[in-house]
């Protein structure tokens, strides 16, 4: 008997193996955003709880890779194969997937805790299972004596690819074609032939000869010495920078759109695609050419960071993720190019996932609990410096004499116009700038060049240098005037006061969700009750709505709001009408109620208690039909609650009014056209929907422009905006389908804000 194995056997195996792996990493990566967009509502549709998801993802990928590497340590081989075969089949006796009974409402805090704790008992062990089956499998490759054993990275990449197109087609085929339900029962069937598949790769490493792991083996790799520990820590680091630099930049284009798969998968198909290219046998992108782009990267992202560029959504999108890719390229071709032997190569793959976790707990569960802003994207962006190879003649050597002390002067100069005493001196010299940003971004303009020409400099000098533009940064004023930010589990509340202290203005991500005047166009304090401006202004679409129903009843409202925002609404209730406020955040009513910040509750509604909660669990509770008038205003430009705008989520609605009820839904938002979708789900509910969309023309004065849905029973129940000429009455588009609890479409959304806006 021949104890090579045959050319034909040898195609067998590849192509087992690579199916294998590559319809595990679809279904690894594709039950990620189906089974995070299940949880999402129950915590408000929180793009944190797609931080906390890939936390629990990169946690249980280290122990399935630590698995992996305890089974392979065993020299007989049919048990890691049986082992194996029955973690298979018990985890898809626990499928479908669900959430488990016990965790259908969250507690009043500790979010973070609860989830991670919702995640396990829910998916814990297929998950666990699928983890595994990479490095596992790569390993009983090895063990099969295939000719390209002796270096099995190349199926890495084959897994890659696998995730790579289970991320993409989730929300542009998945996501608009199929419900939650139908994705769930596919994604069943999927693990069910991947059990098949996996047995198939058991059975052909079983009968191949015991040895045939040397078969092809070099000698160099059969005399490699096992990795140090110094080897192992950059491993580690290497992997961990890049992996919390994704959650950091999801985090950062998620808050300002929607907590929706469409915005996750992005960077995350990106980061999957840099490991796919780094461990190709030819990369596509050699290593060289991203270690030289990195800085520019790294420098980009500053700029990003000080421009801004949040009105426009494809340089908020593409220019993040652009540079994102690069560093991730840079610190992922470092760890290709220092890979092991294969016969270390579950070793290499536990350092790779252990890193990946450091990184994702460091950004998804650190760093919201330890800053009050988004410090973890320049941190890491900073440390993505210290990626680089060491070595290396310096090109220009001879700029390094005055290049510390060039950095410091630019450093004092930008930052003492800041202080009391550079004050006078900033009059002087800066002051025929209308913008003082500008400043900013010429200093980090100044230090990009300085990294572009410092491609060979030693890490630690570009590593500083991007440490001084980040302080530059945070520290450099900008045309915004004082900020003080306040962080929680749902976001970083941002409370601007303008440069003379005329506006305090409360954001959320580049949001604008309330402000308040405290000073009069003269410069005296404004006093008495203070006046609904932003979105809420009188004569605006929601002003106009409670004016309509006030007057169509003709008596004091009975009011329900979703949203409490800066507490702007309750200076809109009259004397006798009854006002009830629905939010999730604790430290958005906190921020509110401080006088310092804003005055509306203290002046309007002393003894506000708001209920604290998601919505959709805490207002299911009210009695029906006693609402004169819902307001949800959780629509503007941050992360949209989808659950909110749903069938359900109106039927709700509709059970709470009173007989003659109506439903302001306030949906102005920079990159999702939502007032369709609000109509279509009013029509679902035999309900009839008119829509305003004005610009107000005063966004110096901070009264914005508004697009606002009002949906009611009948006609005569919304009072004169019937008959309004700004009120459009608007049928449900037949061609549109009805959002869901189990269904959405995000991309259709963003797509017709993108068509609206270029007609």
């Amino acid at each position: 008997m021949n104890s090579e194995p045959s050319a034909s056997r040898n195609r067998l195996v590849l192509v087992v193996y690579t199916a294998a792996i590559f319809v595990s990493a679809l279904l690894l990566f594709s039950v990620q955003p189906l089974f995070t967009k299940m949880v999402l509502p129950r915590l408000g549709g929180s793009p944190a709880v797609w931080s906390v998801a890939m936390v629990f993802f990169q946690s249980l990928l280290l122990a399935g890779y630590a698995y992996a590497h305890l089974l392979m340590k065993l020299q007989n081989r049919v048990i890691p194969v049986a082992v194996h075969l029955v973690l298979l089949v018990v985890a898809l006796l626990t499928l479908p997937l669900s959430i488990k009974s016990g965790w259908g409402e969250p507690p009043t805090s500790g979010y973070a805790i609860w989830l991670l704790g919702l995640f396990a008992v829910s998916i814990g062990l297929p998950f666990f299972a699928l983890a595994a089956n990479n490095p596992l499998l790569q390993a009983w490759f090895v063990r099969t004596g295939h000719p390209n054993g002796p270096d099995p990275y190349f199926l890495y990449a084959s897994s890659n690819i696998g995730s790579f197109l289970a991320l993409l087609s989730y929300p542009v085929l998945l996501e608009p074609m199929f419900t939650l339900r139908t994705q769930n029962l596919i994604w069943t069937g999927g693990y069910g032939l991947l059990i098949l598949l996996i047995a198939g790769c058991g059975i052909l490493l079983l009968r191949s000869p015991a040895k045939a792991a040397a078969l092809n083996l070099p000698a160099d790799d059969a005399d490699a010495p096992a990795p140090g520990w110094l080897t192992r820590a950059r491993w580690i680091f290497l992997a961990a920078v890049p992996s919390g630099l994704l959650i950091a930049v999801t985090a950062h284009i998620s808050t300002d759109v929607a907590a929706a798969p469409l915005l996750w998968v992005l960077p995350l198909s990106l980061y999957l695609l840099t490991w796919v290219l780094v461990f190709q046998s030819r990369p596509l992108l050699p290593h060289k050419w991203m270690l030289l782009a990195q800085p520019l990267a790294i420098a980009g992202v500053v700029i990003l960071l000080a421009v801004g560029g949040e009105q426009n959504l494809l340089l908020t999108l593409g220019g993040h993720q652009l540079c994102f890719f690069v560093i991730a390229m840079a610190c992922h071709g470092e760890l290709a190019r220092t890979r092991p032997a294969a016969k270390y190569l579950t070793g290499f793959y536990v350092a790779l996932s252990f890193g990946g976790m450091v990184g994702g707990l460091f950004a998804g569960l650190i760093a919201p609990f330890t800053f009050s802003w988004i410090a973890e994207y320049p941190i890491l962006l900073a440390l993505a410096a210290l990626c680089r190879p060491t070595g290396g003649a310096e090109r220009l050597p001879r700029w390094s004499a005055w290049y510390w002390p060039f950095l410091a002067v630019l450093a004092v100069a930008l930052i003492a116009p800041t202080t009391t005493a550079g004050q006078n001196f900033d009059a002087q010299i800066f002051n025929w700038f209308d913008d003082r940003r500008v400043w900013m971004i010429g200093a980090v303009g100044v230090l990009s060049a300085l990294l572009a020409l410092a491609f060979n400099a030693n890490r630690w000098k570009i590593f500083a240098t991007v440490v001084v533009a980040l302080v530059l940064l945070r520290a450099y004023p900008s045309d915004d005037g004082r900020v003080e930010t306040v962080r929680s589990f749902f976001g970083v509340h941002k409370i601007v006061v303008t440069p003379n202290g005329q506006y305090h203005v409360l954001m959320h991500g580049t949001t604008i969700h309330g402000a308040e005047r405290f000073k009069n166009d003269d410069g005296t304090p404004a006093t008495g009750r203070p006046e609904a401006i932003t979105y809420y202004h009188k004569d605006g679409g929601i002003g106009q709505a409670i004016s309509a129903m006030r007057e169509r009843k003709g008596g004091p409202l009975k009011v329900a709001v979703i949203g409490l925002g800066s507490g702007t609404l309750t200076c809109a209730s009259e004397p006798g009408e009854d006002w009830k406020f629905f939010e999730i955040d604790q430290t958005m009513v906190d921020t509110a109620r401080d006088p310092k910040y804003f005055t509306y509750i203290q002046s309007c509604e002393p003894n506000l208690k708001p209920v604290i909660g998601d919505a959709r669990l805490t207002f299911a509770k009210e009695p029906d039909g006693v609402y004169d008038l819902i307001i949800v205003d959780a629509y503007s430009s941050d992360a949209i609650p989808i659950h909110l705008a749903t069938e359900e989520a109106m039927e709700i609605y509709k059970e709470k009014l009173a007989p003659q009820g109506a439903v302001v839904m306030h949906v102005s938002n920079r990159h999702l056209e939502l007032a369709s979708v609000i109509v279509g789900i009013a029509d679902a509910n035999d309900m009839k929907s008119w829509v305003y969309s004005e610009d107000s023309g005063r966004d110096n004065e901070y009264i914005f422009s508004t697009s606002v849905v009002v949906s009611a029973r009948e006609e005569a129940d919304v009072g004169k905006l019937a008959s309004s000429d700004v009120w459009a009455e608007t049928e449900a588009d037949e061609k549109q389908r009805v959002w869901t609890d189990d269904y959405s479409n995000v991309l259709g959304a963003v797509y017709r804000r993108l068509r609206d806006g270029e007609q």
